[in-house]
């Protein structure tokens, strides 16, 4: 210890040691046996005691050195005559440690280790562990949803600063997943952790020139992936999730996109307890500028939301609200885009009409919608207050304003909005009786 008190910064062995006598004497049963650390108090009162016994550590530190601690722990499990199965230092001096808290007082535990996920973890140089996480194959029927078969893929889940190690996978490749993907690729998840399937190749190409992998298989997906975001259209979402079902564990986050669908017939066809957040974005997530409203399922924590967030949130605007206003958003925002490109076009061919070259007309109009967007969202002022400033006393914007509520402007658009919601809502109550027969 140097003259301040604090230890070096690479964990060594006497520090673990103490560390995982800690955890031992505060009963790791009141955090799920080990296996999904959700007590951030009992990091806490670990945190106090290291402190006061000279080690220095923050509690995010804590936390992740359990995590390489279990990791090491189910790699030593599945593979029990391997030399070397984990690069930690002093592994063979805390493993009795490990067991008494893995298996002590729960001896299920081991019984279903093998259906754990294969993570590997390296130590790296400044003596902090990494974890790469590499697909496992799909957990045959007995084990899928037994609570022994629990991972660390549920930890991961946890951490949204491990948004790098998530593995995210998107069934169908319309626009949709291919702006959600794009927008994922822009934080910190990194192109080889995804993978799209899809039937055919015909929309693969545009992914695979991003270094996404693609599939034809949809299982394949699933198997390979924590967060998996069905983004197909809503007459396919049952033949998909039929396909599927069997392959989700309680490691998944399923993300449906589908308009329409509703968080009760997705769970209804996926197994019992299934983690489900339905989203719905819109198109300019292409471009980062997306407008994305999330509802989370029965089944599917703060904190599930918390990571859907994190890994969208270079996508656009990204909200959470309860599941009715999923349909509205849908008329307000996924179909709403469509009614702003109906306008600029519009706006496109008075000028045209008015003498203007299409080209630069259609690009001003462009920039006009652009350029007034920003500013309602940036100004945080009413679209009123700043229509107000546009318009002066028998000035051109009046007039023009005059022309269009005569032609019904604003109850054409308000209409617009209801009638793309009730059609949401029709599909919805489609897709639900679809999935009882």
């Amino acid at each position: 210890m140097d003259d301040s008190g604090i230890k070096k910064q690479n964990w060594d062995v006497k520090e673990t040691e103490l560390f995982l006598e800690i955890l031992k004497e505060l009963d790791m049963k009141k955090c799920l046996d080990g296996r999904k650390v959700r007590n951030n108090k009992l990091f806490k009162v670990a945190h106090r005691r290291m402190t006061a016994a000279g080690y220095h550590r923050s509690v995010d530190q804590l936390k992740f050195r359990w995590k390489l601690l279990k990791s090491a722990y189910y790699k030593c499990k599945r593979e029990p005559d391997s030399p070397a199965p984990i690069k930690i230092q002093g592994w063979w001096r805390y493993e009795k440690t490990m067991i008494a808290i893995m298996e002590s007082r729960h001896p299920l535990v081991g019984a279903g280790v093998n259906a754990d996920r294969n993570d590997e973890v390296t130590e790296d140089s400044d003596g902090e562990a990494s974890m790469l996480h590499w697909p496992q194959p799909c957990p045959d029927n007995s084990t899928q949803n037994n609570p022994s078969t629990q991972n660390l893929d549920l930890i991961i889940k946890m951490d949204p600063e491990m948004d790098s190690q998530l593995k995210i996978g998107f069934i169908g490749a319309g626009n949709m997943a291919f702006g959600i993907a794009k927008g994922i690729l822009s934080g910190n998840v990194l192109p080889v952790n995804i993978k799209v399937s899809a039937p055919s190749s015909r929309n693969l190409g545009r992914f695979q020139e991003l270094g996404i992998a693609v599939t034809h298989s949809n299982v394949e997906v699933v198997c390979g992936s924590d967060v998996v975001f069905v983004a197909v259209k809503p007459h396919l979402v049952q033949i998909v999730l039929n396909e599927i079902s069997r392959h989700v564990t309680d490691r998944h986050i399923i993300v449906s996109v589908a308009a329409g669908v509703t968080l009760q017939t997705l769970e209804e066809l996926l197994p019992e307890n299934s983690v489900v957040i339905r989203l719905m974005p819109n198109l300019p997530c292409v471009v980062q500028e997306g407008a994305l409203l999330f509802a989370r399922g029965s089944h599917a924590k703060q904190e599930d939301g918390a990571l859907l967030r994190s890994l969208l949130h270079r996508c656009g605007l990204v909200e959470e609200g309860p599941e009715a206003w999923i349909d509205i958003h849908t008329g307000l925002s996924g179909s709403g885009v469509a009614f702003v490109y109906l306008f600029a076009e519009a706006l496109a061919e008075g000028a045209v009409k008015m003498g203007m070259p299409s080209a630069l007309a259609h690009s001003i109009a462009s920039q006009t919608i652009l350029g007034a967007g920003r500013l309602l969202r940036d100004s945080g002022k009413h679209p009123a207050q700043l229509r107000s400033e546009v318009c002066t006393p028998g000035g051109t914007t009046i007039y023009g304003l005059h022309t269009l509520e005569q032609g019904g402007v604003r109850a054409s658009t308000m209409s617009a909005v209801e009638s793309a919601t009730e059609r949401a809502r029709e599909l919805g109550r489609k897709s639900a009786a679809g999935s009882r027969k």
